[in-house]
């Protein structure tokens, strides 16, 4: 009904809208997710499934020195007490709570196979066994202490908490994992002693900045060690989303008759064994790709340079050693630093690991959220545990009191208590009008037994009393005075960390991202690229032109370095890199360029990419911008798309150029119109686009072509009958009636023929 009601606006007394219902049962579904499954929430650092396995292995008297029962008994209890869904996924997220390398403080103890770093998993639920570990206790040592709220669960016949009072911030110290609906979480676990200091260096100082923080949180600390090697952190904290890279910690070991060998021993998160193998194996031993006939001239290349370097490769990891990856090299003359640059540039030993710190905060809303924000939220978490602590343990001492000032009266007047007990018929009121008791305290009286009022035990009541007495008075000081609730929260953050701290896994030292731009020589070379899309590479410069394959031509050449990177345009607009020693050479017609793109159209231009020269890049349409060169480079096999082409357009050869001092932009139209415009009215994009208005076009016309030119004059390329070329030279002086403002229609030219561009001299 309440649906109906909610779209009755939209529909018949029958009908509902379908569009408005489909958006609401969505955006349902997105928050159940979001808030039910995949993010973790700040204050306890857990997800729902996980909270609920700690709880129910909490009442199941699980502590760590509790003898461990079958894992299948801890799911039982969580999916029919707390947690209605698969015992599959319930059983794999209690799995990864004992894993000690997925999470850097585990906190379940796992007997039996639970998996292993190389992706195995692990035996069937009623094969293992499972209790809590010590370091548990930060979550629930203070569960029944009217710490937090509970509701009930999925039937209401038990109670749940909503969150674990954590003692520390565990949403740090593990981090988590997750996708959900329009979002996802990826926090990176962190070092107990850092993250204890970072919360108590907040609590005393809470304008603390983020880069005050990172003086004691120096970085992530994975559960396999590993080295980060880029080690500016402060955006990634501050904002709480970036990334850097991992590397594989290695050293070289001295073998006889001057041998060595590499040897691999921490690697970084999510990379195994297992895989590293796999990767070598995929590269020595390639498998032509889907849609391809042969295998291509990178896979080729990189083998071939691999083979030369490597000689074999074993794991040797056990017991003594959880990772241990030798690697030989084929001659002991190699240069072990360059050796394991090799290994690292094409394997998962040295990765990319993104930080994006979305969690569920105190709102209730799923939020990204910066280190200083995450501390200063669980610190008002904390806070509000420990009052919440106090308080209850204040009503339970106040209640105590209350019972043993009653048994107090009772001793000192146990003859008369016996006397009224003895003769009266309603003992409870006799008692509570006699002595001033309350109904509590003369009921109390009444179940005691007899020994229990014995001079011993009067003695004990005012030791008891006294000892109360004393609790009560920190504790009210404790609701009271602020200043002393911070020192108590401090130190047993201080107690926590002595107990459970330990030292950091994971090096943080700064060096270059691997590459093996150091395995090519130097050397200068020419790049011949046909009209077909044939590509080779030849030795030297100045060299006489190649032959071609029948039907096909000369597109362009290039003279470079071995070690210079290429940028190729393709008609429609995309970009693509290839490194000139990545090029074949040898004899015959070169190799086809798709073979090293992936290529989706017609190569135009073949250019060299260098940081000091730009080009002007334009269409048909008459629109363009500048870039410089460098701004060519793509990341990936499949290029980027650079230029935007409106339909009917078609992207022209690009005009280099070095300098943008006095410096004009020409452009001459398909209807014989020049004009001439300032250089810096062009507009320069970095990242591409369609760019601004060149020249001013009418309907039909195009634009032939556009170059850089200087104030002493342009020749003008004329194409008369039967196709007859000639040159028509502008001087400086004739210049002046075509300059105009960009985006105007220019001036027509006094040539019978046609224009069809300038000569490559006025470029």
């Amino acid at each position: 009904m309440d649906q109906i009601d909610l779209f009755q606006a939209d529909s018949t007394e029958d009908a509902l809208n379908l569009g408005r219902f489909a958006e609401k049962a969505y955006l349902d579904y997105a928050i159940s997710v979001v808030k039910g499954r995949a993010l973790p929430d700040l204050c306890d650092g857990q997800k729902p499934v996980q909270r609920r396995i700690l709880y129910a292995m909490n009442e199941m008297g699980l502590n760590p020195s509790a003898k461990p029962v079958k894992s299948a008994r801890v799911v039982g209890d969580v999916l029919g007490k707390f947690h209605p869904h698969g015992d599959q996924s319930a059983y794999d997220a209690m799995v990864r709570l004992a894993q000690d390398f997925s999470m850097r403080y585990p906190l379940v103890e796992g007997h039996g196979n639970f998996g292993s770093r190389d992706g195995d998993g692990a035996a069937a639920m009623r094969y293992t066994e499972a209790r809590l570990t010590p370091i548990a206790s930060l979550l629930l040592s203070e569960i029944d202490m009217g710490t937090v709220d509970f509701s009930p669960n999925y039937d209401g016949a038990f109670e749940e908490p909503r969150l674990l009072p954590a003692r520390l911030p565990m949403v740090l110290l593990n981090g988590a994992s997750g996708i959900a609906v329009g979002m996802a979480t990826e926090i990176p676990p962190h070092n107990l002693r850092e993250v204890s200091e970072a919360a108590i260096a907040y609590i005393r100082n809470p304008k603390i900045s983020a880069d005050e923080i990172l003086g004691y949180i120096k970085g992530p600390d994975f559960p396999g060690g590993g080295q980060i090697i880029s080690t500016d952190f402060v955006d990634a904290y501050r904002m709480g989303r970036g990334s850097f890279k991992v590397r594989a910690r290695w050293k070289v070991e001295e073998l006889a008759r001057g041998q060595w060998q590499l040897v691999i021993f921490e690697l970084p998160p999510m990379t195994s064994s297992q895989k590293v193998l796999e990767e070598i194996e995929e590269i020595t031993n390639p498998k032509i790709r889907a849609g391809k006939k042969a295998l291509s001239q990178e896979q080729v290349q990189l083998k071939q340079l691999f083979l030369s370097q490597l000689d074999s490769v074993r794991d040797e990891s056990g017991k003594d050693a959880p990772v241990r990856l030798v690697f030989e090299p084929k001659s002991s003359r190699q240069d072990p630093d360059e050796f394991a640059s090799l290994l690292f540039s094409k394997t998962g030993m040295e990765s990319s690991h993104p930080v994006n710190m979305v969690m569920i905060g105190l709102d209730g809303r799923p939020r990204q959220k910066g280190i200083v924000e995450i501390l200063k939220e669980w610190t008002e978490y904390r806070f509000g545990t420990v009052k919440r602590r106090t308080g209850h343990r204040l009503d339970e001492v106040n209640d105590r009191i209350h019972i043993l000032e009653g048994r107090h009266v009772a001793f000192l007047n146990i003859d008369e208590v016996i006397r009224i007990i003895r003769g009266s018929d309603e003992p409870r009121h006799d008692l509570m009008l006699n002595f001033s008791l309350s109904e509590r305290q003369a009921e109390d009286i009444l179940e005691i037994r007899l020994r229990q009022l014995a001079k011993l035990e009067g003695i004990k009541i005012e030791q008891e009393l006294e000892k109360l007495r004393t609790e009560r008075e920190e504790l009210e000081k404790l609701l009271s005075d602020p200043s002393f609730m911070k020192k108590k929260i401090i130190r047993e953050i201080e107690s926590d960390a002595k107990s459970y701290g330990d030292e950091r896994r994971t090096l943080i030292e700064a060096a270059s991202q691997s590459s093996l731009s150091s395995q090519v020589v130097d050397e200068p070379v020419t790049i011949t690229l046909s009209d077909k899309g044939w590509i080779r590479s030849r030795s030297g410069h100045h060299l006489e032109m190649p032959t071609f394959k029948e039907g096909d031509e000369h597109l362009s050449s290039l003279e470079c370095r071995s070690v210079d990177q290429i940028a190729l345009i393709s008609a429609n607009g995309k970009v693509f890199t290839l490194q000139a020693s990545q090029i074949p050479g040898g004899r015959g017609y070169g190799t086809p360029i798709a073979t090293l793109i992936d290529l989706s159209g017609k190569i135009i231009a073949m250019l060299k990419i260098s940081q000091e020269r730009s080009a002007l890049i334009y269409n048909s349409g008459g629109y363009g911008f500048l870039c410089s060169l460098e701004d060519l480079t793509a990341r990936t096999r499949s290029g980027k798309q650079f230029v935007m082409l409106e339909e009917g357009e078609s992207l022209c050869q690009p005009a280099i150029f070095d300098s943008e001092e006095d410096r004009l932009v020409a452009a001459v139209s398909s209807s014989s119109r020049l004009l001439l415009f300032p250089l810096e009215e062009m507009k320069r994009l970095k990242n591409g686009g369609r760019g601004v208005l060149l020249m001013s076009l009418e309907k039909g016309e195009s634009l032939i072509e556009a170059a850089i030119a200087r104030h002493d004059g342009i020749p003008v390329r004329i194409s008369g009958r039967g196709g007859k070329e000639s040159v028509l030279s502008i001087s400086e002086k004739e210049l002046l009636s075509y300059i105009s403002r960009r985006a105007r229609k220019g001036k027509q030219l006094p040539i019978k023929g046609k224009a069809c561009g300038f000569l490559p001299e006025s470029s």
